[in-house]
């Protein structure tokens, strides 16, 4: 998730554990936690496809972050000695904030490492969007509730809590949206008579009512888009084309397999010139997708690999208009 709404949940999350006994100082550190395991954005790991695969890894695994715990909570002992009497209380608020953070990364389409080095599987139940308000306004509000009202601090610390009830609820709607989604897809695909290997569906851009349906095989991708508002259930494919063969003599290198492994499959292969592309087809929409890799070149006679270069995306905000406009209307184009 995006920076703000980790801040915003780990302060809340702290106020609720904490907040009562030490007050404000609960949600400075909850904030502060809430934002650490992302720092691992700045640590340089050589090359484009490994700082891509590898945030959200070690960072953001629940055991590494447990062992973190202690650490922390020792450096915030130093800073608060008047505190120490909770310092059973302030393991649990960090290890709570850290615990949610990476749990709720893993409701997006990233990919989150949570039980590495033991299993490093990335956890992506695609969800909920990156950036969704409707998740993170009651936790800011809850918060600010919380901070404000120093002079009433039980009414804010309810008003915290119910900022907290209400984003889990709103999460609990994204699991039950998401679940039906599958079902119309499948039927959808079922009548269309599309074939497929794999299926993924996700939240539009900052909201739960429009979902994305993309299927994929060895051979192309369909997109399509299905909105709560649609009069039936019907979902409208749009097929692309996808050249695997491209990848011909480079299958083994280690940017194609990593890619491979990381996108679930749901990758395409294209050519720019001479440049051979792998695109990450989970975040974006056709035409404008967050991460493309160039991992090869062509050669003669064939694909020679190359150190991989990540392709900075056109940023094309005009489609983010699209987007709100086919909540609405199913005749829109995105």
């Amino acid at each position: 998730m995006d920076s703000v709404t980790q801040i915003a949940l780990g302060a809340a999350v702290g106020e609720a554990t904490l907040g009562s006994r030490v007050g404000s100082r609960a949600i400075l550190w909850g904030a502060v936690c809430g934002t650490l395991p992302d720092l691992d954005v700045f640590v340089p790991l050589g090359d484009a496809v490994r700082d891509f695969t590898y945030h959200r890894s070690a960072s953001h695994s629940l055991f590494v972050l447990a062992i973190l715990s202690p650490l922390i909570v020792w450096l915030i002992l130093k800073v608060h000695p008047q505190t120490a009497a909770y310092r059973y209380r302030w393991i649990a608020l960090v290890y709570l904030v850290f615990a949610t953070h990476v749990l709720l990364d893993s409701c997006t389409v990233y990919g989150t490492q949570i039980f590495w080095p033991i299993d490093d599987t990335p956890m992506a139940w695609s969800t909920i969007f990156i950036i969704d308000p409707a998740y993170t306004l009651p936790l800011l509000v809850g918060v600010t509730a919380a901070l404000v009202m120093s002079r009433n601090r039980p009414l804010g610390h309810r008003l915290n809590w119910a900022g907290l009830a209400l984003s889990s609820a709103y999460l609990a709607w994204t699991v039950a949206a998401k679940l039906h989604v599958e079902d119309i897809a499948r039927e959808s695909l079922a009548r269309q008579g599309t074939t497929y290997e794999h299926l993924l569906t996700v939240p539009a851009p900052l909201n739960s009512i429009l979902w994305r349906v993309v299927v994929a095989d060895e051979n192309g991708y369909y997109e399509g888009f299905f909105s709560f508002l649609d009069d039936d259930d019907n979902i409208p494919m749009h097929a692309y084309p996808s050249e695997p063969a491209l990848l011909n003599g480079i299958e083994d290198h280690w940017p194609v397999v990593r890619l491979r492994w990381f996108t679930k499959g749901f990758y395409s292969v294209t050519r720019i010139d001479r440049d051979v592309i792998v695109t990450d087809l989970r975040m974006g929409v056709e035409g404008s997708y967050a991460f493309r890799f160039k991992v090869g070149e062509i050669g003669n006679p064939h694909t020679k690999p190359s150190a991989p270069e990540r392709l900075i995306p056109v940023r094309e905000y005009g489609r983010l208009k699209n987007v709100w406009a086919r909540i609405w209307d199913e005749d829109a184009q995105i």
